[in-house]
């Protein structure tokens, strides 16, 4: 008769099993913006009474929030997807030159093959650039583990520390071990001027602090559990990291590994033993040659990578075979579908018109994306969050004549869309905006924003009027109308405010069909 194994498991995914951690280790306060593959974990984390959650209005606020409650004294969490961080790095660069007072975790989470983003980046590479630690797990049971050191790290090393996911990462699921929360007592908060004052003088102090601190983190990794030998056949050695750990043990389970959990800074004298002990060194990881070009600074000659063309998109198995027969990336094409708006959405018939009248469209992020695929095909541009507005103030100012018009959904204005508008109203610039409000971020699954009127707890709050916000910026003109089912009036309207002089806003509001 076999003994119950008294461990607590729950079967999470690595966005759920993140959020346990953190709760577990002592978490205070968590913002973030949703982005997949990173929105359920502020949805995990709403689920703990103990923790102070938000949807802030875009990554930058919710970074900056999140910061300030690791400087007021209490374990703080901001999370994001890959170009989430983008629009917070601004804060990110100088929070790690002036340090914390309680542990400060930054998650993100990259898409590689670009399942939902605009662009593929590696996130990797900011450990480089801002000189922060990263740690990277390769599996749910991992994320709750290594969140929870890296509150420990932040706290021990004074900086924020980035804990990388990734899209495989944050929805498989497995079965995790589960604990207690740990009660943290809040710090005192400090007047600390030059610590947290980054005026020229104070911020060249700490540059040689931040530099002292890198050091100290790299002796860190050294000995960091995470990096991981695993020593058996000595006639092929792997040097990876994240998911391609999992594929690779199952593809080569009797080779000898270096797994790297703290990936930076880089654990130089354990990448060099592990060469020493293996005959063949294979690297091999997803996206960018991060560790790959590293271990050849090294001077690791025998050091060999995967072919360029893998540098884009997920690996899998056979991919993995690939690499280590040394052939060019080859994907057999696999039957789909093209995506489109849900039948009933209220954005078909704003599409509708925009076609019917053949206008050129600055869209945006967000589901209403779709509208440039058939069958309306009515959007011409997408760059990245606010850009709906400030595109097509470019656009009209290299072609004053042409019929172009902006579209742009309500959380995405809330987001980064208000400032463009100030800028057009203060260049005088002239044309159409759309607003699309379907009262939610659909996109990334229903969640809430300052136009709803309720937080991320379903809690009421003050709704967002974003007519007289419109209104209050200077915009010339600011009509509000329901588009579904009302085709017509919305046309008619459309061809008036195109030969008005200024600057118009229609908001086209009408909840989605999704929302119960």
């Amino acid at each position: 008769m076999t003994k119950k194994s008294s461990v607590e498991k729950a079967f999470l995914s690595g966005n759920e099993a993140l959020a346990r951690g953190a709760w577990q280790a002592g978490l205070k306060v968590a913002c973030a913006y949703p982005g997949t593959p990173s929105t359920e974990i502020l949805e995990s984390l709403s689920l703990f009474p103990e923790v102070d959650v938000q949807w802030s209005v875009n990554e930058k606020v919710a970074y900056e929030v999140a910061y300030g409650a690791a400087v007021g004294g209490v374990r703080s969490l901001f999370a994001c997807k890959h170009v989430g961080l983008n629009v917070a790095m601004d804060p990110l660069m100088t929070s790690v030159y002036t340090g914390i007072n309680a542990g400060f975790v930054v998650v993100v989470c990259d898409d590689p093959q670009m399942h939902s983003s605009q662009n593929e980046q590696d996130t990797r590479w900011v450990g480089i650039y801002a000189k922060i630690p990263i740690l990277e797990p390769s599996s749910p049971s991992e994320a709750i583990e290594y969140v929870a050191e890296a509150f420990a790290i932040s706290e021990r090393m004074d900086t924020p520390v980035i804990v990388r996911m990734t899209t495989r990462i944050s929805h498989s699921k497995e079965d995790v071990a589960i604990g207690n929360r740990k009660e943290i007592p809040a710090r005192p908060l400090e007047k600390n001027v030059q610590k947290y004052v980054m005026l020229p003088g104070h911020a060249r102090i700490r540059r040689q602090l931040l530099e002292k601190r890198l050091v100290n983190l790299k002796a860190l990794s050294e000995k960091s559990r995470f990096n991981r030998m695993e020593i058996k056949n000595p006639s092929l050695g792997f040097i990876t990291d994240s998911v391609t750990y999992l594929y690779l043990k199952e593809l080569y389970p009797d080779a000898s590994y270096l797994k790297l959990g703290f990936l930076y800074p880089f654990c130089d004298e354990k990448i060099k033993q592990f060469a020493k002990s293996v005959k063949q060194l294979r690297v091999v990881e997803e996206l960018d040659p991060f560790i790959e070009d590293h271990v050849k600074k090294l001077g690791i000659a025998k050091a060999k990578g995967k072919h360029p063309s893998y540098g884009m998109g997920e690996l899998n198995s056979d991919l993995i075979r690939q690499i280590m027969e040394g052939k060019p990336k080859t994907v057999k094409p696999r039957p789909g579908r093209a995506p489109r708006l849900c039948a009933g959405c209220p954005h078909w018939s704003v599409f509708s018109v925009l076609k019917k009248l053949d206008l050129h469209v600055s869209g945006d992020i967000g589901c209403y994306t779709l509208g440039a695929l058939a069958p309306t095909s009515a959007m011409h541009s997408c760059l990245c969050m606010g850009a709906g507005v400030t595109i097509q103030e470019g656009l009209r100012r290299a072609h004053p004549d042409s019929r172009i018009v902006g579209v742009i959904g309500d959380s995405t204005f809330v987001h980064s869309g208000i400032t463009g508008l100030i800028n057009a109203v203060y260049n005088k610039a002239r044309g159409i905006v759309f607003i699309l409000d379907n009262s939610t971020t659909a996109m990334t699954g229903g969640q809430n924003h300052p136009g709803t009127g309720l937080t991320i707890r379903q809690e009421a709050t003050h709704p967002l009027d974003l007519k007289a916000l419109c209104l209050s910026c200077g915009v010339d003109f600011v009509e509000v109308i329901d588009p579904h089912g009302n085709v017509k009036a919305l046309e008619e309207l459309v061809l008036k405010r195109l030969e008005a002089d200024g600057l118009s806003v229609i908001i086209c509001k009408h909840p989605c069909v999704l929302l119960k």
